[in-house]
C-alpha cells in the first residue's frame, strides 16, 4: 500500500504522536486508496478563531457543519468565539454549547468563555466557574470599553491561569463607520472606520498587562500602527501574542467591491497596512494566522457594504489562498505558513496536536467556489479566485473525519 503514496512531511516540530499517526494510517493502508504522485503532509491546523454560531444562531451554522467545513481546511482544533445565545458567560450556559460540541462536532472544538455577562462590558462574567471548561476569555465582536473591568479580568485571568483574548475596539471612534476610513470610502461616500479604533485599546490594554503580567492575546490585528505597538511591547517583555487573518494579508481596501462579501470587523485596510502586517509575520511580531471565520446568511450578506452583517468565511479557504499567494510568490516558506497554522497557535494556546493531520495535494489547481462549500456560509471576497492546493484527507483521533 505504501509505495502507492509518496508523501512530503512538512512540520517545523515533528513530535512523537504525529510520527506515529503517519505511520499507523499509511502503512495500515488507511490511506492507501489514494493514487497521486506527490501529497504534503502536515500536523492537523489550529484556528483559535472561528464562529460556529451554536447555539443560537444555527440559521447561519453549527457546530456540525462548521466542523466539516474545518477539517476540508485542514483543521483539528478550532476555538469558538463566544458571541452566541445564551452568551457562555457562566458554567450553565457554557454547557449548553460544550453538549453540541460534544455532540456534533467530527474535530476538537474548544470554546471561549465571555469576559463580561452577556458581552455588555457592563459587569464580569463568572470566570472561574468557566474556567475549567474554557480555552481562555474573550468578548469577540465586541471591545472591553471600561478600564477598570479590564483590569479586573486580567487580574482574574491572571489567577486563574488563563489567557485574555482581545478584541480591540474603542466605541467611540467608530462614529457609525462599516469600512475602512481610506481612499475607497472617500471616493464612494462611505463612513468609515478609523485606524485608531483599533490601536488605541491594544496600547491601553497592554499598559495593563505590564502591570498586571497577564498572558493576552489580540485578535485579528489589521492596522500598521497595531503591528508597531506589540512589536514595541515584544521587545519589552510584555506576554502578548497576536493573530491576523489571510484576507487581512492579501487584499486591502483598492480590493473592495460594492458588495457585502467584502465587509468584515475589522475591515480591509490600506496597502501600507497589509504591508506591514506582511512585515509582521515575517519578522515574528504577528504569532499566528487565524481566520474569523464569521458566516451569515445570503440574506444577511446581500445588502451592500452599508447594511450588509460583518463578517467572511474562510476556514475551508484559508491554507490554499495562503500557500498560493505568500507561499508560491517567495514571500515566506512553506515551514513557516505551517508555524503561523498550527505550531504556534497550539503552543500559546496549549493545545496538544494528539497525532491529528492533514494530507494535500499541492498541485492541483481550482477556482474557489462557494457552493462546494461544507460551511452554511458562502460569502467570501474570494470567490473565482485561482489557488493551488486541496485538501485529499484530514485524520483526528485517529480517524478520517474529511475526505476529498
Amino acid at each position: 500500500m505504501t509505495d502507492r503514496i509518496k508523501a512530503k512531511v512538512i512540520s517545523p516540530s515533528l513530535d512523537a504522536s504525529f510520527s506515529q499517526g503517519l505511520v499507523s494510517f499509511f502503512c495500515g493502508g488507511e490511506l492507501g486508496a489514494f493514487n497521486s504522485p506527490e501529497f504534503a503532509v502536515f500536523p492537523g491546523f489550529c484556528d483559535v478563531h472561528v464562529h460556529f454560531r451554536e447555539p443560537g444562531f444555527s440559521y447561519k451554522e453549527t457546530i456540525a457543519s462548521g466542523s466539516r467545513a474545518a477539517a476540508r481546511g485542514g483543521y483539528t482544533d478550532v476555538c469558538t468565539m463566544p458571541n452566541l445565545n445564551p452568551v457562555p458567560d457562566s458554567a450553565e450556559h457554557l454547557r449548553r454549547q460544550q453538549e453540541l460540541i460534544g455532540r456534533d462536532a467530527c474535530i476538537h472544538v474548544h470554546p471561549y468563555g465571555a469576559i463580561t455577562v452577556g458581552q455588555k462590558g457592563e459587569q464580569l462574567a463568572d470566570l472561574a466557574a468557566m474556567a475549567g471548561s474554557c480555552i481562555a476569555f474573550s468578548d469577540d465582536g465586541r471591545g472591553v470599553q471600561s478600564d477598570e473591568l479590564m483590569r479586573r479580568a486580567m487580574e482574574e485571568a491572571k489567577r486563574l491561569g488563563k489567557m485574555i483574548v482581545a478584541h480591540c475596539e474603542v466605541n467611540e471612534l467608530l462614529k457609525g463607520g462599516y469600512i475602512h476610513d481610506g481612499e475607497y470610502a472617500r471616493l464612494h461616500g462611505h463612513k468609515g472606520i478609523c485606524s485608531e479604533s483599533e490601536w488605541r485599546q491594544i496600547a491601553r490594554d497592554l499598559e495593563l498587562v505590564k502591570q498586571i503580567g497577564c498572558a493576552y492575546h489580540v485578535c485579528h490585528i489589521s492596522t500598521k500602527e497595531s503591528v508597531d505597538i506589540i512589536r514595541k511591547a515584544k521587545k519589552e517583555g510584555v506576554n502578548v501574542t497576536c493573530e491576523t487573518g489571510p484576507h487581512y494579508l492579501i487584499l486591502d481596501d483598492s480590493c473592495l467591491r460594492e458588495d457585502g462579501r467584502f465587509k468584515m470587523n475589522p475591515p480591509l485596510r490600506s496597502k501600507e497596512d497589509r504591508q506591514a502586517l506582511v512585515e509582521g509575520i515575517l519578522d515574528g511580531t504577528i504569532d499566528m494566522i487565524a481566520t474569523d471565520h464569521a458566516p451569515h446568511s445570503a440574506e444577511e450578506k446581500s445588502k451592500g457594504l452599508q447594511k450588509s452583517a460583518f463578517g467572511i468565511v474562510g476556514i475551508e479557504t484559508a491554507f490554499p489562498l495562503l500557500y498560493t499567494y505568500l507561499v508560491k510568490p517567495g514571500v515566506l516558506s512553506l515551514e513557516r505558513l505551517v508555524e503561523l497554522l498550527t505550531v504556534n497557535p497550539r503552543r500559546r494556546f496549549g493545545i496538544e496536536s494528539n497525532g491529528a493531520f492533514t494530507l494535500w495535494d499541492l498541485n492541483a489547481v481550482s477556482k474557489i467556489d462557494p457552493s462546494e462549500f461544507l460551511s452554511m456560509g458562502k460569502s467570501t471576497p474570494f470567490t473565482g479566485w485561482e489557488i493551488s492546493g486541496k485538501c485529499i484527507a484530514t485524520v483526528c483521533d485517529g480517524k478520517i473525519v474529511y475526505k476529498a
